[in-house]
């Protein structure tokens, strides 16, 4: 009854807000990201967790400010996944500036496929159509979702932006290396992997774990393997590549540590400037009262 009743709320959501003025949608979103945190229920106390720990050194107050900053953040992404459909081409183009931007371009138009790691910050999903538009063949994958019908509408609003999305499964992997051999863009959230197959990385002088998909890919494909980070500008999005550079020595094993290691020393470069837009909401790091799954 509960999942019936989130993928009716999404479905209608999608609907509704679409239909608002936009200046009342973002407003109303505002509005709930305040109550949210004035709430203080277990999401927004992890997210307040999590910022404590990239910016230490704040004060209560600028503390507080920051956590409202990136509930403010994380609801305007959900807004601009309700509305996004209403958004054309000129829209899209138009609100989207990129840090070398030929890293991700150059690399397809080598024939190589490119791989980009990011981590749950900004508007990823504006950073994909903004690539589709420029007719580039843009892959990723969807965790399935409960109920059906909810990943069934996930799925169909990245398909309208003109991605191919693949469901995680085990089939998965043999299908994104396919594409990447084919000379795609393969593109992956990768900054959270709690299971016993994550990798662990020190991430802000505390370990953490992260999937090893990205790194794998690369060294299976020789595809070029870099790494993004979308943050809010006033009117859009911002987005920051880094290339990442295969080890040429070292086990598999070996190799695969250090390309996820640096994908995290990348993600927290992006994540020191613009914290308000990392969009974790749970756990990341793998000490204290972190207890491995069985």
């Amino acid at each position: 009854m509960k999942d019936s009743f989130v993928a009716w709320a999404y479905i209608v959501a999608w609907k509704l807000l679409r239909a608002l003025p936009e200046k009342s949608a973002y407003s109303l979103f505002n509005r709930g990201a305040h109550l949210l945190v004035s709430r203080n229920g277990k999401s927004v106390q992890r997210l307040r967790n999590n910022l404590i720990r990239v910016n230490p050194g704040l004060s209560e107050s600028q503390m507080s400010n920051l956590l409202e900053d990136a509930m403010a953040s994380y609801m305007r992404y959900w807004c601009d996944t309700f509305r996004f459909p209403n958004w054309d081409k000129e829209r899209i183009n138009s609100t989207v500036t990129v840090t070398r931007e030929e890293l991700l371009v150059d690399g397809i138009k080598s024939g190589r496929g490119v791989i980009v790691a990011l981590p749950h910050a900004g508007n990823w999903d504006h950073a994909g159509a903004y690539f589709c538009l420029k007719g580039i063949h843009l892959v990723t994958v969807a965790e399935r979702l409960k109920p059906e019908r909810l990943f069934n509408e996930f799925l169909r609003y990245r398909q309208a932006m003109g991605m191919e999305v693949l469901a995680l499964d085990s089939r998965s992997i043999a299908t994104l290396a396919q594409r990447l051999r084919e000379g795609h863009l393969i593109a992956l959230v990768a900054d959270r992997d709690l299971s016993k197959s994550g990798i662990d990385v020190d991430f802000f002088g505390k370990p953490a774990r992260m999937p090893a998909g990205p790194a794998v890919l690369a060294l299976k494909t020789g595809a070029i393997f870099l790494t993004a980070f979308v943050n809010y500008t006033k009117d859009g999005i911002h987005i920051t590549f880094d290339e990442i550079s295969i080890p040429e020595s070292g086990s598999q094993e070996e190799k695969v540590s250090v390309l996820v290691q640096k994908s995290a020393d990348n993600f927290e470069q992006g994540i020191r400037k613009h914290p308000q837009d990392w969009h974790m909401l749970q756990r990341i790091w793998i000490d204290e009262d972190f207890k491995e799954r069985v």
